[in-house]
């Protein structure tokens, strides 16, 4: 009898984990190279499952693709990998368990750490050496993004009438990350010609349930699920599951009533939780159900207040002109009441926003959320902060966003941050566990009321995203592109890198004419020579001109006049850009607020005049 006819009339038992399992061991580093190196210890693993009551092992290939496999420079080495796994698992059943051939998931939805087309072409090279195996089936397992999955079924079936089984892996209960449901993910996968789908990974048998009780029975395909032993924690340095088989045994009988007609597990299961699941069937009697009821999952409705068109600020210049003002959080405390001085004194000025860094330069400074906080509860100046990913992993990132909204706070700048070794803490270490973009796509998707991890929120935010903008790059054609990517992520404005050069805006405006966002372009005074030649010398994405650099060098050593040149000089570059943009941001130098203030009411006294671009 063949695997679908045996799936279709009783209960079939998976197997559990590999790497955890070796992990556990004491052996660490590439699993998939085992397969050649140590044959013999994975065959151990197979025949202590199949021992334990497995009727489907998978073949040791989750991570045997190129990309994964380049992490150890074996990434020439993905056909013997995965057919020597073949051969492997094959002499260790014996014919006494079907044997699948395992892909895993390589990315993610929002963490792009490849691209997705090399993401496509590695998974398709791995599925088709797999192909020329004799395997029974196909297992696709731990698949973060949706999409990546749902291409690798349509390309095994085009391929295929071999069974596959595919699973996804939840964000939260019921839900993927990026939010699409589990019953349509499921419905979807069954179309697309998956024989079983279910999930694996990340959560224990408890969640899994709970996940399962909103999936109806479906019409073709049938349900599987692979649960992890259970959360993860750490001894002495290293990761390790709870030891609970008997658990999974209680857990069998109410899986097998929400459908579920392939119960295996994923991370920190073992032979002893296998047995624990053959020991439930068996004693049970359990046998596939042929209906349930779905429970309905009600979720909360919270209303919140949404900005209006008139109230989000990349819509004023759309109106008028428009004016952000950069205001660094200090270094020092007993600056802090300085800085609101000049927050009020900004606002005053007429500035629509006032735009605090997020320890820029990698410097650490006043926590520019509690700063935002006090200038909402003492002025009337909005502000907008800056959101660096260095400094925070994606718990913290989306935690500190929440925060954001709660506190009223809706505009944002998402920025990658520099590295952490350029600043006052060379010993720090930076997180990077998002780029910009996968922050601004972070921040679209929590507008939405879901979380980083597909949760429902129970209400929307209403932020509005601003993007970086480097106008001093050299090839400004491929800074543009990034720019487009950026919309198409999600970004509502863009906020630019100072300029210097009063011919480089009319390059820049052609270069971005077309965007539909508007382009708040960078203009900071200058304060001195010694500024100058700073900034041109060692400030990533700041470039003056042969000519700004001697204007502030004939003032060298008289403050006062070097400060007085620096305005002059930003006057005239904030005429020559408003020619050609309607939103200007002012950077202001060293706390020093009454410069930006009175370049603020010069560009709002030329208010009529009319710019070329919208």
């Amino acid at each position: 009898m063949g695997f679908i006819e045996q799936l279709q009339q009783g209960i079939l038992i998976g197997d559990g984990a590999m790497g955890t399992l070796l992990y556990q061991q004491g052996i660490d580093g590439c699993f998939e190279e085992l397969n050649v190196s140590g044959p013999d210890k994975i065959k151990h693993v197979h025949e202590n499952y199949i021992q334990a009551g497995s009727n489907v092992i998978q073949t040791n290939t989750y991570a045997a693709n190129s990309l994964k496999l380049a992490r150890y420079q074996l990434e020439h080495r993905v056909e013997e990998l995965n057919t020597q796994a073949v051969v492997i698992a094959k002499e260790a059943a014996k014919e006494k368990a079907f044997v699948f051939a395992t892909i895993g998931g390589i990315g993610s939805i929002h963490h792009k750490e490849y691209r997705e087309e090399d993401i496509y072409e590695s998974l398709k090279e791995q599925a088709d050496v797999l192909l020329k195996t004799d395997v029974d089936g196909f297992l696709l397992e731990t698949f973060y993004d949706f999409e990546e999955l749902r291409n690798v079924v349509n390309y095994l079936r085009s391929k295929t009438e071999k069974p596959i089984i595919a699973q996804v892996t939840l964000g939260d209960i019921g839900v993927l990350q990026g939010g699409l449901a589990l019953t349509d993910a499921l419905k979807r996968l069954e179309s697309e010609g998956a024989d079983v789908v279910g999930l694996n990974c990340r959560m224990g048998p408890y969640h899994m349930l709970r996940s399962l009780e909103e999936v109806p029975l479906l019409e073709k395909a049938v349900l599987c699920v692979y649960p992890n032993a259970s959360l993860p924690n750490v001894r002495d340095g290293r990761f390790f599951y709870q030891s609970n088989p008997t658990y999974f045994g209680d857990m069998t009988e109410a899986l097998v009533k929400q459908g579920v007609h392939l119960i295996g597990g994923c991370c920190g299961t073992t032979p002893e939780h296998v047995e624990a699941i053959r020991n439930a069937v068996e004693t049970n009697q359990l046998v596939p159900v042929t209906e349930k009821e779905v429970k309905e999952t009600k979720r909360p409705s919270v209303t919140v207040h949404t900005p209006t068109l008139q109230d989000r600020l990349p819509d004023f210049s759309k109106k008028r002109r428009s004016v952000i003002v950069e205001l660094d959080p200090p270094k020092a405390l007993s600056q802090a009441p300085e800085f609101m001085k000049g927050v009020e004194v900004l606002k005053q000025a007429g500035a629509d926003a006032v735009t605090l860094a997020d320890n820029s330069l990698a410097s650490a400074r006043i926590d520019n959320l509690s700063l935002g906080a006090l200038m909402k509860q003492q002025t009337d100046a909005r502000p907008l902060l800056h959101v660096a990913c260095r400094d925070r992993n994606m718990i913290g990132l989306q935690s500190h966003l929440l925060g954001l909204h709660t506190l009223g706070i809706h505009d944002v700048l998402a920025i990658t941050g520099d590295p952490a070794k350029v600043g006052d803490f060379p010993g720090a270490s930076s997180v990077y566990d998002m780029s910009s973009l996968d922050l601004i796509r972070l921040m679209k998707q929590l507008n939405e009321g879901i979380s980083f991890s597909g949760k429902d929120l129970g209400a929307k935010t209403s932020f509005t995203v601003g993007a970086a903008f480097n106008a001093n790059a050299r090839r400004l054609d491929r800074e543009v592109k990034r720019l487009e990517k950026k919309v198409e992520a999600g970004a509502d404005y863009f906020m630019s890198q100072p300029v210097y050069s009063e011919e480089r805006f009319k390059e820049i405006y052609e270069a971005t004419k077309h965007l539909p966002v508007p382009v708040f372009v960078g203009i900071m005074p200058l304060v001195s020579s010694r500024n100058a030649e700073f900034l041109h010398h060692e400030v990533p994405g700041i470039s003056l001109t042969e000519g700004v650099r001697e204007r502030m060098a004939k003032f060298s050593g008289d403050r006062e006049a070097s400060q007085r040149e620096g305005l002059r000089l930003a006057k005239s570059l904030v005429d020559a850009a408003s020619e050609y943009f309607q939103s200007i941001y002012l950077i202001t130098p060293f706390l020093r607020y009454h410069m930006t203030a009175e370049l603020t009411r010069h560009i709002l006294v030329g208010e009529n005049a009319t710019p070329q671009s919208n």
